[in-house]
């Protein structure tokens, strides 16, 4: 029995006529009536027996009706979740990202995505370049948020926005009484920011060499947000990305990098993967996020 076969039938089992059937199924009688016709033709048995202008099931309907309600709920909720899956109402979205997308950016889109889809499932992970790479390849994720644009082949980085540097300073350090400070300024501090192999370590060491400077953190951080705890015991001034939300950490005093680079905030997706209904609406609220904040 074919699906809009087992839907007739369902609904004049359960009205009882044709003329209720068809108005339940918002159909004529006539086309309800052909319907039941070529599901009997098909089966090889009659469902009903036509008493004048009425239908009374036959012994082989009311024992096939148990399994035919059974598999109809069944057909009507996978009616109800693909509709919710074309219209956001249902899904899941994973979505990973380093500490300061994940701080200042993804909270907004989250609260946001979650406003107009509150029955999609959302499953945030927090994790390094090279883990959200792996998570996307083996599916853990499907959207990832980096600050870097310089991926594997097998990633694809969409950049949506551009990221700063910035200073953070214990609030009774001197420099604090400048509006900015530049590489210049950093000379005589003991400099808190990217182990050497980074992508931020680069830019920062590019910016500094072509003002004429050097750039030798004395004390390395492997992401910007252990930078705080540094900074508040007066280990040192920090050069950080300015993203991170930096005011909100007592104690500290943010000042703007002179002159300093820029790093790509790019999307991340495994190339060659489609994303789910779900997962394109929660990368199109990230974009609007980022477009707003930056």
């Amino acid at each position: 029995m074919r699906a809009r076969q087992l839907e007739v039938f369902t609904a004049v089992m359960r009205a009882g006529t044709v003329t209720g059937a068809a108005r339940m199924l918002n159909i004529s009688q006539p086309a309800l009536s052909q319907i039941l016709i070529h599901a009997e033709d098909e089966l090889g048995f009659a469902l009903f027996d036509r008493e004048k202008g009425r239908l009374r099931p036959t012994p082989e309907a009311i024992e096939l009706f148990p399994e035919a309600e059974r598999l109809f709920a069944g057909l009507e909720g996978l009616r109800r979740k693909t509709a919710d899956l074309r219209l956001g109402r249902a899904g899941l979205v994973r979505l990973a990202a380093s500490t300061p997308p994940a701080m200042a950016l993804v909270p907004r889109a989250l609260a946001e995505f979650r406003a107009r889809h509150p029955d999609i499932l959302l499953r945030s992970h927090v994790a390094p370049l090279a883990a959200m790479v792996a998570m996307l390849r083996a599916g853990d994720a499907a959207l990832a948020l980096a600050l870097d644009d310089r991926l594997p082949n097998d990633i694809a980085a969409e950049v949506i926005g551009r990221v700063g540097f910035c200073c953070v300073l214990p609030e009774n350090d001197p420099l604090a009484a400048q509006d900015a400070l530049s590489f210049s300024d950093l000379a005589g501090c003991t400099v808190i920011s990217y182990r050497g192999d980074t992508r931020p370590h680069e830019e920062l060491t590019l910016a500094a060499r072509a003002q004429g400077q050097g750039f030798a953190p004395r004390i390395e951080i492997d992401t910007s947000i252990s930078a705080v705890g540094f900074v508040q015991a007066g280990l040192g001034v920090a050069v950080v990305d300015d993203l991170l939300p930096w005011p909100q950490f007592a104690g500290l005093v943010v000042r703007r990098l002179e002159a300093g680079p820029m790093l790509p905030l790019s999307l991340l997706t495994l190339k060659g993967h489609a994303l789910s209904r779900a997962e394109d609406l929660m990368r199109a609220q990230i974009r609007a996020v980022c477009a707003a904040i930056l």
